[in-house]
């Protein structure tokens, strides 16, 4: 019973989650849909960034967060039921930080698997990081 009970909240807690992973494509970035960076500044100045994403860093160069200031600035940028992606280097921190937007703030959330390692080896459109003053 008590399996049973554990097996239907976990389906049930599936079904809220919106979180979802896929590799970069020319396909995505042309749905405009809005990829937000989570890499560090001086991750952004090496590669650049994806061609109109937004540069909002999670884990900073020590593994530290801050959530409650990622999430600030996440929700000037996406609306809570508005579908967007995640983009770091490889895709290990976009996955750990997508799994929990989507399933436990339910967010709409794709994880791009590979990060920008990928989307440098496909020749996706890049841009120079522009700090702003």
């Amino acid at each position: 019973m008590r399996i049973s009970l554990i097996a239907l909240f976990l389906f049930a807690t599936t079904l809220m989650a919106d979180y979802s992973h896929q590799p970069i494509d020319q396909k995505l970035i042309d749905s405009k849909i809005k990829i937000i960076d989570i890499r560090t500044p001086s991750e952004w100045k090496t590669t650049g960034l994806v061609k109109g994403s937004f540069p909002i860093m999670f884990f900073d160069e020590n593994g530290n967060y801050d959530m409650n200031g990622f999430l600030a600035q996440l929700n000037q940028k996406v609306k809570k039921n508005e579908r967007f992606a995640l983009i770091c280097n490889s895709g290990s921190r976009s996955k750990v930080l997508g799994t929990y937007l989507g399933k436990q703030l339910e967010y709409s959330v794709i994880d791009l698997d590979g990060g920008i390692q990928y989307a440098i080896g496909k020749k996706i459109p890049l841009e120079p990081y522009k700090p702003k003053p």
